[in-house]
């Protein structure tokens, strides 16, 4: 099955809102079961960011699963970008 890259940039000034809502975040990740890997992108010591790798039948699936997450819900992110991914190494 693919993989998809969900590259979640926050918004300025949002760590508040990440740390809110990070265990419903969470908690949707162990709901769904698609999850591979994920962990937040990191400048200067702090998160402001998201990167989850998801397997999915196909592109639409992976956008909805990433419509679905509540970091979206709670405006956290600044822009969201849900690309095909190919793992190599690792």
């Amino acid at each position: 099955m693919p993989l998809y890259a969900i590259i979640c940039k926050d918004r300025a000034d949002a760590l508040q809102t990440r740390l809110d809502n990070r265990q419903a975040h969470l908690d949707y990740i162990a709901e769904t079961g698609i999850v591979v890997m994920a962990g937040p992108l990191m400048q200067s010591g702090e998160m402001r960011g998201s990167l989850v790798i998801v397997e999915a039948t196909e592109l639409a699936s992976a956008k909805a699963w990433s419509a679905g997450d509540p970091y979206l819900a709670a405006g956290l992110f600044d822009t969201v970008e849900v690309i095909e991914w190919k793992k190599v190494i690792g």
